[in-house]
């Protein structure tokens, strides 16, 4: 179901990704362009994760997802600059697409390398959240390097076949779309014009959005992964200890009765004396196990259903009933939420246990930010207990292992071999009629055999009385410990919940007592800084790749400055939501830092290529700002729309692909409409050494069209792209 609903994303980012395109080119030709890379490349990471023993699944077909937009990027950008030339210079297809692959084969290059560059390194992290990034990692890096080679390949080839030198005056929509989209290009050219005359202030904001974004990201709650409405949830009914059986079945009836009542549940199977939380059989335990009908069948989600099963059963008096979502990721614990463990490392046994476990669940059970925790050990259960009289029954010459023996094969279970049928292994257990063995007093029909051959009643040899005591002695960490389960409070993150618990652990536990993680819990502890690491990673080796590209060490650095960025528009977009910063959301984060690099890339490799026709360092900021204004838009719109299916996603996996969506959609949106602003400032102040701008609005465009006037034919309009702007009154 999971899948289905990825793959119905994937087709919906397919759609919109291609009517941006046909939006700005105006032309069913020139969109089929790009959007052909996409299933070129698409078809070609199915093949490359075969080859490396990957499988399909909602991990790498999430990558599919947010690589449709990064696909289409590089097409976009070779038929987008083989266009304008068409019309600006007024060459012929063939001409127009050797002359624009002079121009944009550089920036290609360096955008492929920059995005694999990001996604490789991580490839490589070990642990839960190593295998997570590997997936999206493998699968976008795959499909980013035949991107490239498709853009500088069978674009430019597609653009001479496909592309006509005739031009047809658009229709009104298309006629009104390009005079807004002139005015806009105008207005932004003036904006960057504005920001680089006032180098001071674009610096002060700048390092404001930085504090703005290192305030969000220390106070955005962490988590391990995004809860899931996995279509069916737990439950698990415990009854006083020592119950029967029978009087567990009678109250699991109940239950099922009240889950029933609900018509959005769909099937109830039940195990009364499994105890699924602790594991193993216990007379006093049942489990069950409730599936919900398909999400688009129901209005309400797992999570609701859950908290409406405590409300129903609460009349309940005779057991206590809990309810609870799978985890996540399966495997890791039990259950959805935390797995909290408290460990005796000093004397007292199981009774000091039992005080200080009570000691700290009354505290944790008060707590606002906690939603209740449980366990379902006790150092006091009724008990059975049987002393054997070992010097009678060496008198009386009966062998210690004979007498547990009959104790074992007739009021226990005793194991006699194993036996192969119907192709699996089968245990012999061996025990009395249950009839025999109802009360303790039974035990005195139970004979065992002396030396001599007389039969001799076990009840003279051993006595029975009642007692208490835990019923199983559990050890984490090779020491006597007491597993705890909890959830978080709504609202509440399960980072911030197992802070809380590890505050409250630290007050009450006392010197001689410790605590450790499990199951989920443990991997988000275990995974606390591999986010950090990942992203400080792929931000150096964005650095190396474009100093190895621009062979300086400056020049890289007005790209890096535009990562952050996207790293603020993700934040605050997740903070928005209320939702949190999870490896879904980091994943998506390292994703961002190879897009947000990439549109400075096409910013400064062109304004470097103007600042080597002789303009100075800010008009040729101007200059590559307005001429990659239109492509930058064109991509980043095609990317931001291929991925707001995931942003909107609800039924299966809607958890995971909220969390990828709603990061990437607001990092690019940061990316795109604040970072075009400030690039050129940072290659005008990198390669000049200073934040001043001392010539007007008017001067700066008066060099850039002298310039154009010089290297190129006089401009002409072209669909949706404005010419060069003529020089206005003073906007300073």
């Amino acid at each position: 179901m999971s899948i289905r609903e990825v793959l119905k994303t994937l087709g919906e980012a397919m759609l919109l990704v291609f009517l941006v395109v046909y939006l700005f080119l105006q032309s069913w030709r020139a969109a089929v362009i790009p959007f052909l890379a996409v299933p070129v490349s698409l078809i070609g990471t199915f093949a490359g994760l075969h080859l490396l023993g990957y499988s399909i699944n909602t991990l790498t077909l999430f990558g599919m997802v947010l690589a449709i937009g990064i696909v289409v990027d590089d097409a976009i950008v070779v038929l987008e600059n083989v266009e304008r030339i068409m019309r600006e210079d007024g060459l012929p297809p063939r001409d127009a697409a050797v002359k624009a692959m002079r121009e944009v084969t550089g920036p290609i290059i360096a955008i492929v390398l920059t995005l694999t560059a990001v996604f490789v390194p991580i490839a490589f992290l070990g642990g839960l959240t190593g295998e997570l990034y590997r997936q999206f990692a493998v699968t976008i890096s795959i499909s980013v390097v035949i991107s490239g080679i498709v853009a500088l390949t069978l674009s430019p080839a597609l653009c001479v076949l496909m592309l006509s030198h005739s031009h047809r005056p658009p229709g009104r929509f298309f006629a009104a779309f390009n005079r807004f989209f002139a005015r806009m290009t105008h207005r932004y050219t003036d904006g960057v014009v504005w920001m680089i005359r006032r180098g001071a202030l674009g610096a002060l904001l700048f390092v404001g959005m930085v504090a703005i974004t290192a305030g969000l990201w220390r106070f955005t709650p962490g988590s391990l992964v995004p809860d899931e409405d996995q279509g069916f949830y737990i439950s698990a009914v415990i009854l006083p200890d020592g119950a029967s059986l029978d009087r567990t079945d009678k109250v699991v009836r109940e239950v099922e009765a009240q889950i029933r009542a609900n018509p959005a549940n769909l099937d109830v199977v039940s195990f009364a004396g499994f105890d699924f939380l602790g594991g193993g059989f216990r007379n006093n335990a049942a489990t069950i196990f409730v599936t919900q009908v398909p999400w688009d069948q129901r209005q309400v989600t797992a999570a609701q259903l859950v908290g409406e099963l405590f409300g129903r059963t609460m009349g309940i008096k005779e057991a206590l009933v809990l309810a609870f979502n799978p985890p996540a990721i399966f495997g890791l614990g039990m259950a959805g939420g935390y797995e909290f463990y408290i460990q005796n490392r000093g004397e007292g046994g199981a009774k000091r246990l039992q005080e200080v476990t009570y000691a700290f669940l009354g505290r944790a059970n008060q707590d606002p930010m906690l939603g209740g925790a449980q366990t379902l050990w006790r150092a006091t259960v009724p008990q059975v207990r049987v002393d054997v009289d070992r010097e009678k029954a060496k008198k009386l010459g009966v062998a210690l292992e004979d007498l547990y023996g009959a104790l074992s094969g007739t009021l226990g279970t005793y194991y006699v071999n194993d036996f192969n049928k119907y192709g699996r292994t089968w245990q012999v257990l061996m025990s009395a009629d249950p009839q025999f063995r109802k009360r303790p007093d039974d035990i005195g029909g139970v004979y065992v055999r002396a030396r001599d051959g007389s039969m001799i009643p076990i009840s003279s040899l051993a006595e029975v009385k009642f007692a208490s005591g835990p019923d199983s002695l559990d050890r984490f960490n090779n020491l006597p410990a007491v597993k705890i389960i909890g959830q978080s409070a709504p609202g509440v993150s399960s980072g911030q919940a197992i802070a809380r618990v590890e505050q409250i652990a630290a007050e009450v536990l006392p010197a001689d007592f410790s605590f450790d993680w499990g199951g989920t819990s443990y991997q988000e502890k275990r995974s606390g800084g591999a986010s950090t690491f990942a992203l400080v990673l792929a931000v150096i080796m964005v650095f190396l790749i474009l100093s190895a590209q621009y062979e300086r060490w400056s020049l890289p650095l007005s790209v890096l400055l535009a990562l952050p960025f996207g790293t603020f528009g993700a934040l605050a977009a997740v903070w928005l939501r209320g939702m949190t910063n999870d490896v879904y959301f980091q994943i998506g984060l390292v994703t961002l830092l190879g897009l947000a690099a990439k549109n400075a890339i096409l910013i400064v490799e062109f304004a470097v290529l103007k600042h080597e026709e002789g303009m100075s360092a800010s008009a040729a900021a101007v200059e590559a700002a307005r001429l990659r204004f239109r492509p930058i838009l064109m991509t980043s719109l095609a990317f931001i729309l291929g991925v707001l299916p995931l942003a909107i996603s609800t039924g299966a996996g809607a958890g995971a692909r909220l969390s990828v969506g709603t990061g990437v959609m607001g990092g690019m949106i940061a990316a795109t409409f604040l970072a075009i602003f400030f690039v050129p400032l940072f290659f005008k102040a990198i390669l000049e050494r200073r934040l001043t701008e001392r010539r007007s609005h008017d001067e700066l465009l008066r060099e850039i069209e002298h310039a154009r006037a010089v290297h190129a034919r006089p401009p002409t309009q072209t669909p949706g792209h404005p010419p060069v702007p003529t020089p206005r009154g003073d906007h300073g």
